[in-house]
């Protein structure tokens, strides 16, 4: 796998295009909003082009006309600091136009997506700006008593019939059937918009689970064909370390018609490992 950080937001807009796509001709995204021309970033802005069109997709149902996004990795937490951040850029998003409330303060959402529920938030904005929680269903939460309508997501808790991309947007996923599933899911969709860009950073996420399946499916593979390519056009010789890396150039030799002793004798490895990769 490529080392660094890994690149979650970019999976998280394509998990959230995926899950509001019967939506999308009434919605507006837009990727990092800038709020002026200082460093204050929203992640995501999403813009009702009909105001009056209610959203029926669950995460997106207590949307107006102008919703911002906050998304948490995985590993991260929703802080106090997080909350009253947002919430600013609320308050600044509103007033940063030229006409007076051209923007209604009534037309803004916040939603908060993260992998874990923010109980300190919760508690704190319970006691101090008397705004309840209220779970309307698996994962969604409302914060009841503001000007502003706010939800949480909390995206392991949702439900995989309704959200299976945006739930499975985590580096915690399950060895066997939950991988197989999540392979499977990808095969019937590799080809629509989002899709490959949200199941590359799933599986490389996830690697040390996915690369002890015996066997990488077909739609994995294509995920990785283009760097598959450029391993060859490198040369076989200089011995690439990366686990994924060799799995793959050992799936193109094996294509080519190279023998699994060929193979093995090329990488160093016992031939059973081999044949345990590609039979």
């Amino acid at each position: 796998m490529a080392e660094g950080r890994l690149q979650w937001h970019p999976a998280f807009s394509a998990a959230f295009h995926i899950e509001l796509n019967d939506e999308l001709e009434n919605l507006y995204i837009e990727e990092e909003h800038m709020l002026s021309k200082k460093p204050l970033q929203i992640d995501m802005l999403i813009i009702k082009k009909d105001k009056e069109k209610a959203v029926r997709k669950n995460i997106g149902r207590i949307f107006r006309e102008h919703n911002i996004v906050e998304y948490k990795e995985p590993d991260d937490y929703l802080s106090l600091n997080d909350f009253y951040k947002v919430y600013g850029y609320a308050c600044f998003y509103q007033s940063d136009t030229e006409k007076v409330q051209e923007i209604d303060p009534e037309e803004i959402t916040i939603t908060f997506v993260c992998n874990h529920y923010p109980r300190k938030v919760v508690k704190h904005i319970g006691r101090a700006r008397k705004i309840r929680c209220e779970r309307q269903e698996p994962g969604i939460y409302y914060l009841i008593g503001d000007m502003f309508p706010m939800q949480i997501l909390v995206t392991k808790e949702l439900p995989k019939k309704e959200n299976y991309w945006l739930q499975s947007l985590r580096n915690n996923l399950k060895a066997g059937a939950e991988i197989q599933e999540l392979l499977m899911r990808y095969e019937r969709k590799k080809h629509r918009a989002y899709y490959s860009e949200l199941m590359d950073l799933i599986v490389r996420a996830n690697w040390e689970l996915i690369k002890e399946e015996k066997k990488m499916c077909e739609a994995l593979r294509e995920l990785f064909a283009d760097e598959l390519k450029e391993s060859e056009e490198n040369g076989m010789k200089k011995g690439l370390q990366n686990g994924l890396e060799l799995a793959k150039n050992i799936y193109k030799l094996f294509k080519a018609g190279v023998s699994p002793e060929k193979i093995a004798e090329e990488f160093g490895l016992p031939v059973e490992q081999v044949r345990e990769m590609v039979e």
